[in-house]
């Protein structure tokens, strides 16, 4: 799944296509909203909001949509065709005289008034793109949850907006905690968080994703996607828990002796 990171992204190349300019397309290909239709308004703004993306505009609309496991935005000039996929995978296009956006397989679209944009993300916790960030809320919710798992905390969105699965990992390694370990027996949670905006910041502007500081492939995370190879800290072989297919952004990579897991 997408992290915030990506989203950020993806958010900042179809706000320099799409705003400012009167859209002259608009097409959205799911049974509920194909009638819908904003030609002749302006975007506003497209705005990320931890996973999710909101697309303004100018008669205060607001187009939602999250990418889930599959999704994507791509973004080409207005007479060519569409990249990025399938025809039949098109759920969105929305385009002016310069640039047409196609969103592939994007997932819970919805047009909403934009006084109403709190249906669809007012459950989400602080996001931790957010210049605004607001750790001391941060904080307060996830002491609510003391005996709540970490590493099951640190995915649930309405805690903070923004982890997925490969900062959860990487963010539990760097700090030696056992994924398991409750909530309230985490010392410094402050600090963890801290560095999830710091690695989320570090890579909002390309899609070569990295917490180790290095770019190359193979050498880019410390444990994400690394199971069965030796730790870069002790060297012991790096654990697995959860399948790769179906709940793939369950999957969890740890390292038992730097972690201090226990196992059988």
């Amino acid at each position: 799944m997408p992290e915030g990171d990506t989203v950020f992204i993806i958010a900042n190349r179809l706000d320099r296509a799409l705003t400012g300019r009167p859209v002259t397309r608009f097409d959205l290909r799911v049974p509920a909203l194909a009638l819908a239709d904003q030609v002749g308004t302006t975007v506003t703004a497209v705005l990320p909001v931890g996973k999710h993306l909101l697309i303004r505009f100018s008669d205060r609309r607001t187009l939602h949509s999250h990418l889930r496991m599959d999704g994507s935005w791509r973004v080409s000039q207005a007479h060519d065709h569409p990249r990025g996929g399938a025809e039949h995978a098109i759920r969105a296009l929305i385009g002016n005289d310069t640039w047409l956006a196609a969103g592939f397989r994007v997932h819970d679209l919805a047009l909403v008034a934009r006084s109403d944009e709190h249906q669809l993300i007012g459950h989400l916790g602080p996001d931790l793109l957010d210049p605004r960030f607001d750790l001391d809320e941060a904080l307060r919710r996830f002491r609510r949850q003391a005996d709540r798992p970490i590493g099951d905390a640190l995915l649930d969105q309405r805690m903070v907006a923004g982890i997925g699965n490969v900062y959860r990992s990487e963010l539990l390694h760097i700090h030696s905690l056992n994924p398991w370990r409750p909530v309230g027996e985490v010392g410094a949670l402050d600090d963890l968080l801290t560095d999830a905006v710091r690695l989320l910041r570090m890579n909002c502007t390309r899609f070569s994703r990295s917490t180790t500081g290095q770019r190359t492939p193979g050498q880019q995370y410390f444990v994400y996607g690394r199971r069965g190879r030796p730790c870069r800290r002790c060297g012991t072989s790096i654990r697995q828990d959860g399948k790769e297919s179906g709940a793939s952004e369950r999957v969890l990579y740890y390292c038992p002796r730097c972690q201090h897991v226990e196992e059988p």
